[in-house]
């Protein structure tokens, strides 16, 4: 049995600032994934769920955006204010966050 439930991948990919995608590195994901781990810790989640620093999730031009795997549930704009909402709702509750959800063309609802 794998030692973890689920991962959660933040992009913590820096692009020079001239880049017009930006950056997940420059909208604060190292915050972004601290507090994940704090939150996960704070719940007694950290041996079930994982939160990784991931390199380029080829999406920063929505970040910081976050990815949780086996669902395989993409989120952008993720600020540390909506960590907490992420693990009770989606990590705990198994409901994802629409407001902060990607849409992929061709994917169900």
């Amino acid at each position: 049995m794998p030692p973890y439930k689920r991962h959660v991948f933040i992009c913590t990919n820096r692009r020079p600032d001239s880049d017009p995608r930006g950056s997940c590195g420059a909208k604060g994901s190292e915050a972004v994934r601290e507090a994940f781990k704090v939150a996960l810790k704070k719940r007694g989640l950290g041996k079930q769920i994982r939160a990784n620093a991931a390199g380029c999730l080829d999406m920063c031009a929505h970040g910081c955006s976050v990815v949780v795997y086996p669902e395989g549930v993409w989120y952008g704009h993720v600020t540390e204010q909506d960590v907490e909402e992420i693990v009770d709702r989606h990590l705990v509750g198994g409901e994802p966050v629409e407001r902060l959800r990607m849409k992929f063309p061709g994917e169900k609802s």
